[in-house]
């Protein structure tokens, strides 16, 4: 490691502005993605298409992020680090205000592609960036508070939004979001630090990242849990129906917001000395609110006591999962962030058909006991990823401590 990539010269205290920067950009990649599910039937009138049709803007966002993540991570990683944040949230700007003017269909699905990309570069950008800022034992926090964006954007911004566009119309919602972009754009540029590139000869091919120690071992937890945690999230209007909760699910997403980020909170004071058991315990207790849903899901109070329990175990998953991650990666901790996008954006999308399928078949009793297996088989691959991917003791005790951001 060079002295250019070492953390000695971080200050001790959070830089609380510059995090909570990271985090605003996360907010808006989510609210950007999720929006337009939340203003189906205003886009549909609005651009003389079908409900479906309209749908398929998230598909488009999705798809850009999965596609371009990797090769935009290696082309960018020769610029300094602020010039690359700044790129993405540029993208941001433009392509939410393309969306916001856009009166054919074909345009539109263009600038969500293409803001889906900028979504995907962000992401493998932010969890380096935030560890960047600070010393090696405060990663985890930092990184904890660099992710707040996400909760807080599912559980009130996404409502917000939709409450907004149904206010002032689905165009100037979008607009709305380009003039946050803006605001964004000053708050980097007097609040975030610059970083140079990481040096050339630290940067580690695709392969070379893929067959590293301890990088597909938590990929694949990635994998299994996200794909349980997205099948419940993206069908529980349905699941919660037959306990009458069809006419409250935006109470219980506030439920799961709220706790998830209580789980952010708590996951900022574990990640540090207890990465491991943590990750186990939040699977192992989503596990059990799954066995519960499957037994007792048509009670309402199950439904939100096991929301919010839900909610709690997930909260610090994006801050476990990457921090095990780039620990395990090493110098190649900016690819294999971008890996992760691809893996968790891959489970979105195969949660959508899994759950379809099984809604389809069997009903939402089937959502249950398909988790728990999921989950289980990321317990199983988290527990034997002692050594490498989830290390046991505290962090830094003999892990590779790198930035690669």
């Amino acid at each position: 490691m060079t002295p250019s990539m070492t953390l000695s010269a971080a200050p001790k205290r959070l830089p609380i502005g510059a995090l909570l920067a990271l985090a605003m950009t996360g907010f808006i990649c989510i609210v950007t993605e999720t929006l337009p599910a939340g203003l189906l039937p205003l886009i549909s009138d609005g651009l003389a298409i079908s409900p479906s049709m309209a749908g398929q803007m998230v598909t488009a966002y999705a798809l850009g992020s999965v596609l371009a993540v990797i090769p935009m991570t290696i082309a960018t990683r020769g610029w300094r680090r602020r010039n690359v944040l700044l790129l993405t949230i540029v993208g941001f700007l433009l392509f939410n205000s393309i969306t916001a003017l856009s009166s054919h269909y074909g345009v539109t699905l263009v600038a969500r592609f293409f803001a889906g990309v900028a979504a995907g570069l962000a992401w493998s950008l932010l969890a380096g960036y935030a560890r960047r800022m600070v010393e090696p034992d405060q990663q985890g926090k930092a990184l904890a508070l660099a992710m707040v964006g996400t909760p807080i954007a599912l559980s009130l911004g996404v409502p917000l939004g939709t409450w907004l566009g149904g206010l002032v119309g689905w165009r100037t919602t979008f607009g709305l979001m380009s003039a946050l972009t803006l605001i964004l754009i000053v708050w980097v540029l007097v609040k975030v630090p610059d970083y140079p590139p990481q040096p050339a000869h630290q940067r580690l091919s695709l392969r070379r990242v893929l067959i590293t120690p301890g990088v597909r071992p938590v990929l694949a937890v990635v994998i299994s849990w996200m794909l349980a945690h997205n099948i419940l999230y993206t069908y529980i209007a349905p699941f919660v129906a037959p306990a009458g909760l069809a006419d409250r699910v935006d109470l219980v997403l506030l439920v799961f917001g709220i706790a998830a980020l209580a789980g952010i909170w708590l996951t900022a004071k574990l990640v540090e000395p207890l990465l491991r058991k943590t990750v186990l315990v939040s699977l192992a207790t989503f596990a059990l609110v799954c066995v519960v849903f499957g037994f007792f899901g048509r009670m309402p109070q199950v439904i939100y006591f096991g929301v919010a329990v839900w909610g709690l175990s997930f909260g610090g998953a994006a801050t476990l999962l990457q921090t095990a991650l780039a620990d395990a990666a090493g110098d190649g901790a900016d690819v294999a962030l971008s890996l992760n996008v691809v893996a968790w954006n891959s489970a979105i999308a195969g949660s959508g058909v899994v759950g379809g399928v099984l809604l389809d078949r069997w009903g939402v009793a089937s959502f249950p006991w398909a988790m728990v297996v999921l989950v289980s088989v990321g317990f199983v691959i988290a527990r034997s990823a002692r050594a490498y991917g989830f290390r046991a003791g505290p962090r830094g005790a003999g892990a590779a401590v790198v930035v690669g951001h």
